[in-house]
């Protein structure tokens, strides 16, 4: 007999999980409709649409969970209570560490799952350009501050600083799932914030690099 409702058990949190990890290694479009239904005990079509209305919604709802649970490393370029230095840093250093650890995709669901598409990815490559500019504005904000507070050199290129240290955001999502160690990854943030530190003010000191998950 052809099943056309959800399977027994059907857990829509769950659901939301798996097509969060499937959207984050394959992206938008090489995600079908197929291999998540699969992925969510083999519900039907109908049960699908029922559920999500549609791909794009469900991609919407797996994209905040991935914002609000991996995606949490990037708070700290917005943390008032850290110098601009140190969101910069705890930022960098945290999106590293998350995308190149174990049990789950490598890289950045964010930069990765859907940069690039046909038309019908066109809301789904919107939701993550908006993110991306978001940590973009965060970031340039991160340099201005250092500049008005005198903690960084006035003459500075904040574009030029600002691009280079978003760069290596966007640019350690592609080592990552492609394997490259932590450990180089991590060197890389430190030489970028190399930069930052060349253009610091006399008398200010860069702040200590704390240690992994501190």
């Amino acid at each position: 007999m052809v099943r056309t409702g959800r399977p027994r058990g059907f857990d829509r949190d769950e659901a939301v999980q798996e097509a969060m990890l499937l959207f984050w290694e394959h992206g938008f479009e090489g995600t079908s409709l197929d291999r998540l239904r699969r992925a969510m005990g083999g519900i039907s079509s109908a049960s699908f649409y029922a559920a999500f209305s549609s791909k794009q919604s469900l991609y919407r709802e797996a994209l905040q969970r991935y914002l609000s649970s991996h995606g949490q490393v990037m708070a700290a370029l917005r943390d008032p209570a850290l110098s601009p230095r140190r969101r910069i840093e705890q930022a960098l250093r945290g999106s590293a560490a998350m995308q190149t650890e174990a049990g789950h995709p490598g890289g950045c669901m964010v930069a990765l799952s859907a940069t690039i598409g046909s038309g019908e990815d066109a809301e789904a490559r919107a939701l993550t350009e908006a993110e991306r500019a978001s940590n973009r504005q965060a970031i340039a904000a991160c340099v201005r501050e250092a500049v008005e507070s005198g903690e960084l050199d006035a003459d500075i290129d904040v574009t030029g600083l600002s691009t280079l240290l978003e760069g290596l955001l966007i640019g350690l999502s592609i080592q990552a799932r492609d394997g490259v160690p932590a450990t180089a990854i991590d060197a890389a943030v430190t030489a970028a914030l190399s930069a930052w530190d060349s253009h610091r003010r006399p008398g200010i000191q860069p702040s200590p690099k704390r240690k992994r998950g501190g």
